[in-house]
């Protein structure tokens, strides 16, 4: 299974994703595309970005498997 790592712009994605997770576990996916669906409704393309990359995180976070090489 070949899953690209996301593009983590700062550290503060890392925190974020961190604190959707600890909040809502297994939908912490969900309540990240939620705000971004949120911003892009705004019109706010950057803040969207940032949510739809810290939605991809979350996945792949989630995923058992080794998904690149090991160190």
């Amino acid at each position: 299974m070949h899953l690209p790592a996301p593009f983590l712009s700062d550290r503060t994605a890392v925190e974020d994703a961190n604190a959707l997770i600890s909040l809502h576990g297994e939908e912490a996916g969900f309540a990240a595309a939620a705000r971004a669906e949120q911003y892009r409704a705004l019109g706010n393309h950057v803040h969207f970005a940032r949510w739809r990359q810290i939605e991809r995180l979350i996945t792949y976070l989630s995923v058992d498997d080794v998904l690149d090489t090991v160190h």
